[in-house]
């Protein structure tokens, strides 16, 4: 799968992890930023991320920054962009599934990173259900 990635300087280190463990699993990274752990703003990195989903460059993104609050915020505001916030399994599951969510917003000060992994894995890995509420739903939200 192709995943974008990027991260500011509360997200760094959890970005790195995480991009060495898609790396692991064969998928093909592209990291977006930031390089290092000087402040930054995560805006700049949801933009572009975001912007990769949106059109078509990418088929999943992955943001990090301190609580993952402001990546979700700036890359839903990019049309044909779906993010979630996730700190725990179930909701990796549920937004993939019931959302079909293209892009993937944590916190690096919230999660450690046995759980990010686990969080990352389980998203990349579940499929959207197709099931025609979730479509219909799913629907409403890119139409508007």
């Amino acid at each position: 799968m192709k995943i974008a990635l990027g991260a500011d300087h509360g997200g760094f280190a959890l970005k790195e992890e995480i991009k060495r463990f898609l790396n692991e699993q064969g998928h093909a990274v592209t990291d977006f930023g930031t390089s290092s752990a000087a402040s930054t703003d995560y805006n700049d990195y949801a933009i572009l991320v975001a912007e990769g989903v949106a059109n078509g460059d990418f088929e999943r993104g992955i943001l990090v920054c301190g609580t993952g609050i402001g990546m979700s915020i700036q890359a839903n505001k990019i049309n044909g962009v779906r993010a979630a916030l996730v700190h725990d399994l179930f909701s990796a599951k549920a937004t993939r599934e019931h959302n079909d969510s293209n892009v993937l917003t944590m916190g690096g000060r919230i999660l450690g990173v046995d759980l990010a992994l686990a969080i990352v894995d389980v998203w990349v890995n579940t499929a959207f259900s197709e099931e025609a509420r979730h479509v219909r739903r799913v629907g409403k939200i890119d139409k508007y």
